[in-house]
C-alpha cells in the first residue's frame, strides 16, 4: 500500500502544533513563539483506507522569506511529493494571513484550509463565511478550534476525502512563481476579504488589552516577570521535593527486595557493576523526573499563554543594547528544557550575526539536565526555605552570563535586523496541553540522557574499582589519580578530587554528573548519597560546584548541534574555550571572596 504524504503548513502562532498533537497523538512542541518548531517533525496515521505520513513543517510568514525556516520550507516543497497540504490559519487574523493560502493555491498543490482559533473569532468581532473563501480558493475551508476539539472531526473528514481524491503526489517545483503572482495575488486577497471576512476597525477593550497593561508596564513589567519566575521555583520546590524523595525511596525498597537477593550469588565484581554502577547512577537520574515533569507543566502555562512572547518585548530595548533581541532572550528561556532545540530555534533569524551571538549566549541557559544537579545540591545543602532563593540565584547568574557573553562579542557578531514581533491573545492552556509539553520535554530528556548515561556510570565505576587490589574510590584509583591531576586547577575554586571526576564526565552530558557522583561515593539515590557530600563539602564549595557546572562546557551534544548550524568549527571551540574559562573565574571569584568573608 502507498503511504501518502501529507505536510502541515502555517503561520507561528496558528495553533499548528497543536493541530499535529492532536491530529498524530504526537509530541512536536507547542507555544506562542515563531520558530518553536524547528525539525520537521513526523508521524503516520490512518485516514479510512489510506495511510499517510504527516509532517509538520516550520512556521512561517511567507514562502519568499530569507529566514531558515522558510528556506527550509520552500526546499520542502521543491523537491517533496506530497499529496495534501494542510493549511493551519489563525482564523482572527485572516487579514494578515490569507496570503499564506493564495500563494499555496498558485502552487497548484491540492489542499484543505483550517481556520483554527475560530471559537475566539467572535470575541474579536471578527465575521467569517467559510462557503465564501472556499469558492474563492477552490479548496475545502474548515473552522475549528485545536484546542478544545470544535469542528476537529468535520475536519479530519475532509482531509480524508481530499487525500482520497489525490492519488499522485505533486511537487511544487520552482517557488520563483509565487514572486511572478505577486500583484495577482493581492488582487485576490482584496476579493476574498471583502466578500468573505469581516474585521472591526477597531477592537474593544478586552482581558488581553486589560492584563497587557500591567504585565507590560514600561517600570512594573519585568519586575512582575521575575517574580513570576520565583513564584513557580517555589511551587516547583515545595510540591516536587516530596514526590522526589517518594521516588528515591522506591528505587532503594527495589534495590533491596529485589535486585540484591536476586543478584546476591553472583562475583562481586559483577554485582557491584550492576548495581552500585548501573542501578545506583541511572536511579539518582531516575529520581529526579517528577521534579522535571512539574518543572515544564509550570513552563507550559508560561509559554501556552501567550507570557512569554511578552517577555521578549519586555526584554527587547535592552537585549537591543547587546546585539540581540527579544528573540534571543526567548530562545534562551527555551534553552531551560534543552539547549539543542533552542540553538536550533535561531534558525528564525535572517541577520547572521543575531543568529550567532544568539547561539554563542544559549548554552548559559540552565537546561534540564543541570537542574537535577542543581536541585540535589541544594536539597543536600541548604533548607528547604534557602534552596529555591538559591537555584533562582543560579538562574539569575546564567542570564548575567549571558548578557556578559552578548556585550563582549556583540561586536564581532553585528545585527541590523528589526524585531517584529506578534503579541497573541492570553490564553490558559489545557491540561492535556500542559501533560503534552512537559511529558514531551521528559521524553526528550530521556532520549538524549540514555546515550549517555549507561557509558558514563559504567565508566566511572570501572575508573573507581580499577587497577584491581586498591580501596575502591581511593587515591589509588584511576579516578583518584584523575582527580588529583585536576587539583592545582580545581582546588582554588573548591572543587576537591571527587567532584572533579563528575564534572569531567559531565562534558559528555550533564545527566551523567549526578549519577557519577552517586557511584563516586558508593551510595545509592536519596539521602544517604546527600548526608554524604554534605560531610565532604560545606555551602561554598557546594555553590562553587554548581556556579561551575552552570557556565562550564556545554554537553556533547550541544557542542555538536554549534557546529552543525553555525557550519563552523571554529565558532564552536570558542563557544567551549569561552564557557571554561567564564566558569573558572565566575567560580574563583565567588569563593576566594566568600573564604576572605570568613565563610
Amino acid at each position: 500500500m502507498t503511504i501518502k504524504q501529507i505536510a502541515v503548513l502555517g503561520m507561528p502562532n496558528t495553533g499548528k502544533s497543536t493541530f499535529f498533537n492532536r491530529f498524530t497523538g504526537a509530541n512536536a512542541s507547542i507555544g506562542n513563539w515563531p520558530g518553536m518548531t524547528v525539525d520537521l517533525m513526523m508521524a503516520k496515521i490512518k485516514l479510512g483506507e489510506e495511510e499517510a505520513e504527516v509532517v509538520d513543517l516550520p512556521g512561517i510568514y511567507d514562502l519568499r522569506g530569507f529566514s531558515e525556516d522558510e528556506a527550509v520550507v520552500r526546499r520542502f516543497l521543491e523537491s517533496t511529493p506530497i499529496h495534501l497540504v494542510i493549511i493551519i490559519l489563525n482564523a482572527t487574523q485572516l487579514d494578515r494571513q490569507i496570503s499564506l493560502a493564495l500563494q499555496i493555491k498558485h502552487l497548484h498543490l491540492p489542499s484543505v484550509l483550517l481556520l483554527n482559533m475560530a471559537d475566539e473569532a467572535p470575541k474579536f468581532g471578527v465575521k467569517i463565511e467559510p462557503n465564501r473563501i472556499a469558492k474563492h480558493l477552490g479548496i475545502p475551508v474548515l473552522p475549528i478550534s485545536a484546542k478544545y476539539g470544535d469542528g476537529y472531526d468535520q475536519a479530519v473528514k475532509a482531509i480524508a476525502q481530499t487525500l482520497q481524491q489525490q492519488q499522485e503526489a505533486v511537487t511544487a517545483g520552482s517557488l520563483a512563481q509565487c514572486s511572478a503572482c505577486d500583484s495577482k495575488i493581492a488582487s485576490e486577497m482584496s476579493s476574498l476579504l471583502e466578500d468573505a471576512v469581516y474585521t472591526p476597525e477597531q477592537v474593544e477593550e478586552n482581558l488581553t488589552t486589560r492584563l497587557d497593561r500591567i504585565l507590560l508596564h514600561p517600570v512594573f513589567g519585568l519586575p512582575l516577570f521575575f517574580a513570576a519566575m520565583f513564584l513557580m521555583f517555589q511551587i516547583v520546590y515545595a510540591l516536587g521535593t516530596p514526590v522526589q524523595k517518594f521516588m528515591g525511596d522506591t528505587l532503594d525498597w527495589f534495590k533491596g527486595v529485589a535486585l540484591e537477593p536476586v543478584l546476591g550469588g553472583l562475583p562481586a565484581f559483577l554485582k557491584g557493576f550492576l548495581i552500585d554502577g548501573l542501578y545506583t547512577g541511572m536511579g539518582t537520574v531516575a529520581a529526579f523526573i517528577p521534579v522535571i515533569l512539574l518543572f515544564f507543566f509550570c513552563m507550559a502555562i508560561v509559554e501556552d499563554s501567550g507570557y512569554l512572547s511578552r517577555s521578549a518585548f519586555l526584554m527587547d530595548a535592552f537585549m537591543e543594547r547587546l546585539g540581540l533581541d527579544g528573540r534571543s532572550f526567548v530562545m534562551s528561556l527555551m534553552g531551560f528544557g534543552c539547549n539543542v532545540p533552542a540553538i536550533m530555534g535561531t534558525r528564525v533569524m535572517r541577520s547572521p550575526g543575531l543568529r550567532m551571538l544568539s547561539m554563542l549566549v544559549i548554552p548559559f541557559s540552565l537546561c534540564s539536565a543541570r537542574l537535577n544537579v542543581f536541585i540535589f545540591m541544594t536539597t543536600a545543602l541548604f533548607s528547604p526555605h534557602i534552596a529555591p532563593v538559591v537555584l533562582f540565584s543560579l538562574y539569575l547568574f546564567s542570564f548575567v552570563a549571558a548578557i556578559l557573553t552578548a556585550f563582549l562579542f556583540r561586536g564581532r557578531y553585528p545585527n541590523k535586523e528589526p524585531l517584529v514581533l506578534e503579541l497573541p491573545p492570553y490564553r490558559f492552556p489545557t491540561i492535556k496541553q500542559m501533560w503534552l509539553r512537559a511529558w514531551g520535554e521528559i521524553r526528550h530528556f530521556l532520549k538524549w540522557s540514555n546515550r549517555f548515561i549507561i557509558f558514563g556510570v559504567v565508566a566511572i565505576w570501572l575508573l573507581n574499582n580499577l587497577p584491581f587490589g586498591v580501596p575502591i574510590a581511593s587515591s589509588q584509583t584511576l579516578s583518584g589519580m584523575i582527580g588529583q591531576a585536576t587539583q592545582p586547577l580545581l582546588a582554588p575554586i573548591g572543587i576537591n578530587a571527587q567532584l572533579a571526576v563528575a564534572l569531567i564526565f559531565g562534558f559528555i552530558a550533564k545527566e551523567i554528573v549526578l549519577g557519577g557522583l552517586a557511584v563516586i561515593y558508593g551510595k545509592s539515590q536519596g539521602a544517604d548519597l546527600m548526608g554524604t557530600i554534605a560531610h565532604q563539602i560545606d555551602w561554598v564549595q557546594a555553590y562553587s560546584f554548581m556556579l561551575f557546572t552552570l557556565l562550564y562546557v556545554p554537553c556533547l551534544s550541544t557542542v555538536a548541534v554549534l557546529k552543525s548550524e553555525s557550519k563552523s568549527w571554529k565558532f564552536a571551540v570558542i563557544s567551549v574555550v569561552w564557557s571554561i574559562g567564564l566558569a573558572w573565574v565566575a567560580s574563583f571569584i565567588f569563593y576566594q571572596s566568600a573564604r576572605a568573608l570568613g565563610f
